[in-house]
C-alpha cells in the first residue's frame, strides 16, 4: 500500500532535483539563511545555551522525516547501562497531548509524554523526561534524579539551546536525498556539519569529516502483545498478517517482515506518530494484526492482541569504543576542573 499523500509527495520529490525540487529552490535560500542566522547568534551569545554539570550527548539528524534516530538512542542507553553509567534521556515528545515537563515511566501513556519517550521508558527503564524546551527537561530530569551522570538528547541536534558535549548524526538508508535544504530538500541545516561521529544505515553520507560507523537494522525474533506474551516470529509464516506502521519509513518495516518470510495481507503504511484514538482496521477472523514497538505503545490500550515486533540495530563496536573514551576524557577533565 502506497504511503499517505502527505508523507509521500515530499519525500518523492526529496529524492531528486526535478520539477517542483526546482520550482522550490528559490524558498530554501531564504530559509539557509534564517539557519545559518540563527547559528551565529547562537555562537556569538545573542541566543544563550544552557550547560549542565553532566554529559550530554545529542542523538539527531539533518534530515527531516526521519532517520531511525530512537533505536539508535536506546542501544546507547542500554550500552551505558551495560557500563555502569546512570543515563537519563530527554526529549521533546512530538506528537503528545500534554504540554509543559513530563516524566514518561515505564506504563505511561503515548498521548500524554510522545510514542517515542514512552517507547524508550518501557524498553530501557531509564529516567526519560520530555518538554518543549529540552534544557528545561535536562534541568528537571537531573533534580529528579541527581545521580544520573549522562544526558542522553532523543533528537535536538538543532536545538542549540541545550549545550552538548558530543553530538552523533544519524542517517537512513535515503541518505542526504537530493541535497538541499527544506522545502526544495530534505536538509534541516547544510550539509555537511562539524559533529563527532556519523551513524548510517545503507551509504554513509557525502563530505562526511566525522568517523562513520554503519548501522544494521533487523526485527527481533520474537513479537510480544500487550501481556507480554512472546510469540515467535516463525510461528506467524501461515498465518495471514496485517501489518500497520505509523513511523517516518513504513515500506522498511514492511520488508523487513516479508524477509522474514511472513504474509501481508495488508501493508497499511500510515503518518508518523499516527494517534491510532479513532483508528478502525479491516480486519477478519483469520489475520492478526502487527505492528512496530512505536505504534505498540498506542495500540495496545485498544487493540492489546497487536503483536509488537521489536527493531534491533547493531553498531559497529568501534563506535562505542570511541564514545566510552570520550566520556572517560570529560569525566577526567570535569574531576579536575575547579569547583
Amino acid at each position: 500500500m502506497p504511503q499517505p499523500a502527505d508523507q509521500a509527495w515530499p519525500q518523492s520529490s526529496w529524492r531528486g532535483r526535478g520539477a517542483t525540487a526546482r520550482l522550490l529552490w528559490p524558498l530554501s535560500f531564504f530559509y539557509g539563511a534564517l539557519v545559518r542566522l540563527r547559528q551565529r547568534l547562537y555562537r556569538l551569545g545573542w541566543l544563550r545555551s544552557s550547560r549542565f554539570a553532566v554529559p550530554v550527548i545529542v542523538v539527531g539528524n539533518v534530515v527531516a522525516g526521519g532517520a531511525g534516530k530512537t533505536p539508535v538512542v536506546m542501544a546507547l542507553v542500554q550500552h551505558l547501562q551495560a557500563r555502569g553509567r546512570r543515563p537519563g534521556v530527554v526529549s521533546r515528545g512530538y506528537g503528545r497531548s500534554s504540554q509543559g515537563t513530563r516524566f514518561a515511566e515505564r506504563g505511561s501513556a503515548a498521548q500524554e509524554v510522545g510514542d517515542e519517550p514512552a517507547l524508550i521508558a518501557r524498553r530501557c527503564r531509564a529516567p526519560v523526561v520530555v518538554s518543549e524546551q529540552r534544557s528545561d527537561a535536562a534541568e528537571a530530569l537531573l533534580a529528579q534524579h541527581p545521580d544520573t551522570d549522562v544526558i542522553v538528547c532523543d533528537d535536538g541536534l538543532q536545538h542549540l539551546a541545550l549545550a552538548r558535549d558530543l553530538e552523533i548524526c544519524v542517517f537512513g538508508a535515503q541518505g542526504v536525498g537530493n541535497g538541499w535544504l527544506l522545502p526544495a530538500g530534505p536538509l534541516r541545516e547544510p550539509w555537511p556539519r562539524p559533529v563527532d561521529w556519523v551513524l548510517y544505515a545503507g551509504s554513509p553520507p557525502p563530505d562526511c569529516a566525522a568517523a562513520c560507523f554503519e548501522i544494521v537494522r533487523s526485527l527481533a525474533h520474537s513479537a510480544r502483545t500487550a501481556n507480554g506474551d512472546a510469540v515467535a516470529l516463525s510461528d506467524l509464516a501461515e498465518i495471514p498478517l496485517v501489518a500497520v506502521a505509523g513511523i517516518a519509513q513504513p515500506e522498511d518495516f514492511f520488508a523487513l517482515l516479508r524477509s522474514r518470510g511472513l504474509v501481508l495481507a495488508q501493508a497499511l503504511a500510515l503518518p508518523d506518530h499516527f494517534d491510532f484514538d479513532s483508528w478502525k482496521p479491516n480486519i477478519d477472523k483469520r489475520q492478526r494484526l502487527i505492528c512496530t514497538e512505536k505504534d505498540a505503545v498506542k495500540l495496545w490500550p485498544r487493540f492489546p492482541e497487536a503483536l509488537a515486533v521489536p527493531l534491533e540495530v547493531s553498531i559497529d563496536p568501534a563506535f562505542f569504543a570511541a564514545l566510552d573514551v570520550r566520556l572517560d576524557q570529560l569525566q577526567r577533565a570535569s574531576l579536575s576542573s575547579p569547583s
